[in-house]
């Protein structure tokens, strides 16, 4: 059989794709990279907002088409998607051939043979996958220690998505990474709903720490990259390990929603205003050079004008590398469905505000960015990133002359606009 993947939403999602296709390839099918030449159509889907619903709807028609043309046979669809809605999947799309949950991804190979639902509950324990394969560059891949969350943020749809957290095992983590470096991935990229929480599940105590110590003594390695933190649990311990090691990008995604407190209470989210600034500002104590990333909801029901003006300075003050800035999303059985809402229209200003102050802090930036020398990773023999960029999700840069593609080198930057900058490499 030849499949063409549709694979959707976060890097979370995309190493579910990694794991069914690689099943897939093992067992003798074919992947293809143009639907034209498939038999058959797999569309890994995110449920996670709204928008995200609507793009994976919008997949499924596209895919269904193709089948009623006869370009296609068939037409099997898995992911957040159906794990959000289960039964109104089949009911809205009834020409789909087979709807399977995230756990019979365990079994792909004999699940798509299946005609019409295959829904079994989240697995209790996350398994260590048989086969594995890089839907990124060869050189960078995402490793999931963990999946499902306990957080219960007020706003957010993954708990009964994805399930109560479950850590995957040291050795299995081991293990993987092992497999990784052995492929010639040289970007480690380590990704959870929560990454410091990583190990509460098993060992009755985060162990992040441990795994990272671990890690870091895998012959040949070479960069780890850690995604997705929770501000209260990014540790003064992990920032000096993290300080200590080249191996490990001065970096960390910290997803942080909101900095006002009434907000953040609202949110669910179990730290306050205080609690995030003493967690930046420790970071940028202890690893001077460290790079922020983070994400920041505008528009949550009974967000205040001084609320929001809150955010706009704080994020003036903080000057993050990299961010995001979404849109509050009203989520059926989420417990802030049923707050008082904002204005759809004014939380489209308060977007394009915060995004404008963002842009002048990346102007400030860049200023000092020029003439600086970063640690740079080639995506391509002209283009790729500093280490201030994690894959598909942030800034790019471009080479004055060409570089090895997975190549990790020293590189001056010479010139710098947005998020895109070019560099000089140096020669070592």
């Amino acid at each position: 059989m030849k499949f063409y993947l549709i694979s959707l939403g976060c890097p979370k999602n995309l190493t579910n794709s990694e794991e069914f296709s690689a099943r897939l390839i093992a067992k003798g099918h074919r992947m293809v990279f143009s639907p034209e030449q498939a038999d058959e159509i797999i569309i890994n889907t995110c449920g996670f907002i709204a928008s995200a619903v609507k793009e994976a709807k919008d997949e499924i028609r596209y895919a269904l088409s193709l089948k009623q043309q006869g370009l296609i046979k068939k037409v099997a669809v898995t992911g957040c998607l159906v794990e959000r809605f289960k039964e109104q999947v089949a009911r809205e799309f009834p020409e789909i051939d087979t709807i399977f949950s995230i756990a019979a991804q365990e079994t792909v190979e004999k699940t798509i043979q299946q005609k019409g639902s295959v829904l079994t509950s989240l697995p209790q324990s996350l398994y260590l996958p048989e086969y594995k394969m890089s839907l990124t560059a060869p050189h960078t891949a995402y490793l999931k220690v963990a999946d499902g969350c306990n957080n219960r943020c007020a706003y957010c749809t993954i708990p009964f998505i994805r399930g109560n957290y479950r850590s995957k095992p040291i050795k299995d983590v081991l293990r993987e990474a092992r497999l990784m470096v052995q492929n010639g991935v040289q970007e480690i990229s380590l990704i959870a709903q929560d990454t410091t929480s990583y190990g509460m599940d098993l060992y009755g105590k985060p162990q992040l720490l441990e795994l990272l110590e671990q890690l870091l003594k895998i012959r040949g390695l070479g960069r780890l990259r850690i995604m997705y933190g929770y501000p209260h649990r990014v540790t003064k311990e992990l920032a000096r390990l993290i300080a200590s090691t080249n191996k490990i990008f001065h970096y960390i995604d910290i997803p942080l929603q909101h900095i006002a407190d009434p907000v953040l209470k609202r949110m669910n989210r179990h730290c306050d205003g205080a609690q995030i600034r003493r967690t930046l500002d420790m970071l940028k104590t202890e690893v001077p050079d460290i790079s922020l990333r983070t994400n920041f909801i505008v528009g949550f029901p009974g967000e205040t004008k001084k609320d929001f003006n809150e955010l706009k300075k704080f994020v003036r003050t903080y000057e993050f590398d990299n961010m995001g800035v979404f849109e509050y999303f009203r989520e059926k059985g989420t417990a802030a469905y049923a707050m008082q809402q904002i204005p759809a229209a004014v939380k489209h200003e308060r977007s394009r505000e915060l995004e404008e102050v963002q842009s002048r802090v990346i102007d400030k930036l860049n200023k000092r960015l020029v003439g600086t020398t970063l640690e740079a990773i080639a995506d391509g023999p002209d283009f790729g990133r500093t280490y201030k960029d994690a894959p598909d999700i942030d800034g790019k840069v471009t080479f004055t002359k060409p570089v090895k593609p997975g190549s990790i080198f020293q590189a001056r930057v010479i010139a710098a606009q947005g998020y895109e900058r070019k560099v000089e490499p140096i020669e070592s």
